[in-house]
């Protein structure tokens, strides 16, 4: 597979722009980090799986997926815009052609944010068949009615990516079919149907809950057929999670780098406390669980490009990165012991950062029952 090393390197640069102190000042303000956003987009990175024909780079999968993990990896946060890379697919496989002619170019140049995934329910949650807001046929318009919760950058997004329930659920001819997907533009939207509350988290993650009150959404703008909406969001979720896998593999690398060069360079009781096994092995085990977990992003990749079924290495991948990125986190905290509790060293930053990724797009548990009833073949726990 190619390893992008040309575009790491390029990313790598953009990324020594944005230093610890410009994360800090974001972290502390709870603001968003605009300027970096907007660079990428300049650059041309996160147009990177639109086709060149709109403008884009036309790269698969893969090569987004070395785009985030360099960002991450440089010490920076690719959670302030990542959506955009897996919202893409649902447009991109399922738009109508004057869908992706009227929006995939200026998504392109960045005049554009698809950054707002609307799935997730307060009384749902990762039960995504048991969604409630609704969206009934009005016309030329769907009225939506409901509420979504943990819809990150709705305030930073000009276009959300909308499921809600065109059919009821118990007169759906299928448990998967009844749900739709909507294109909804947010500049239009908000203060005409559609609230938008922040939500205060332990990271600045940018992450909100929407109110949708009699929102009238264009007929045009209905992604795909009516009621298979889950069928296209499910086809996106494999990519959301081998993208995220990759930035969490990309924290993984960082916390082990910072780790390893503070063991060679601080000196307690005249020699390198790297010296110890006590501080070695858990750094080399955090880098045994990251290359194992890159391992199984590369082959999850692999076999997206190629067409295959992906569910059983995508999900695997997400739990072993994000379990990978957290030992590597708390390695590095005790291998810098009180320092790493130290803001200026921007690990307790990253070290909050790179927890949600156990919990979301979907939690370690919700993996494993994949994995036991997928893979595994036992009974359904759920």
């Amino acid at each position: 597979m190619h390893d992008y090393a040309d575009i790491r390197e390029e990313v790598a640069k953009l990324c020594q722009q944005y230093p610890g102190d410009y994360w800090r000042a974001k972290d502390r303000e709870r603001a968003y980090p605009t300027e970096f956003v907007t660079a990428l987009a300049e650059a041309g990175y996160l147009a990177a799986l639109i086709p060149e024909e709109f403008g884009g780079a036309g790269l698969p999968i893969s090569g987004a997926a070395a785009i985030l993990e360099e960002i991450q990896r440089q010490g920076c946060n690719g959670g302030a815009c990542h959506a955009q890379m897996y919202i893409m697919g649902t447009l991109l496989r399922h738009g109508s052609d004057a869908q992706k002619a009227a929006y995939l170019p200026r998504i392109a140049t960045g005049e554009l944010r698809l950054q707002a995934f609307g799935v997730t329910e307060p009384t749902s949650g990762t039960d995504t068949l048991a969604l409630k807001t609704t969206a009934k046929r009005d016309g030329d318009d769907y009225v939506v009615n409901g509420q979504k919760i943990w819809t990150s950058r709705a305030e930073h997004s000009d276009l959300m990516l909308l499921l809600a329930r065109t059919t009821p659920r118990e007169e759906a001819a299928k448990r998967t079919e009844g749900l739709s997907v909507f294109l909804v533009d947010m500049r239009t939207a908000v203060g005409n149907g559609l609230t938008i509350r922040p939500i205060e988290t332990m990271m600045n993650h940018s992450t909100t809950e929407v109110f949708f009150d009699n929102l009238r959404v264009p007929a045009a703008n209905l992604i795909g057929d009516e009621g298979q909406g889950f069928r296209y969001i499910l086809s996106g979720m494999n990519a959301e999670r081998l993208l995220i896998a990759a930035e969490c593999v990309g924290d993984a690398k960082w916390f082990i780098d910072k780790a390893s060069g503070y063991a060679k360079e601080r000196v307690l009781f005249n020699r390198p406390i790297g010296q110890n096994q006590g501080v070695q092995f858990p750094i080399a085990r955090a880098y045994a669980q990251m290359r194992a977990a890159e391992l199984m992003v590369q082959e999850g990749l692999r076999k997206y490009e190629a067409g295959e079924a992906v569910g059983e290495e995508a999900n695997i991948a997400k739990m072993l990165a994000a379990e990978a990125s957290w030992a590597a986190g708390e390695a590095c905290i005790q291998t810098h012991g009180g320092f790493g509790f130290a803001a200026e060293y921007d690990i307790e930053r990253k070290f909050r950062e790179t927890r949600l990724y156990q919990v979301a797009p979907i939690s370690t548990n919700m993996i494993l029952s994949f994995i036991a009833e997928h893979v595994l073949g036992l009974p359904r726990s759920y």
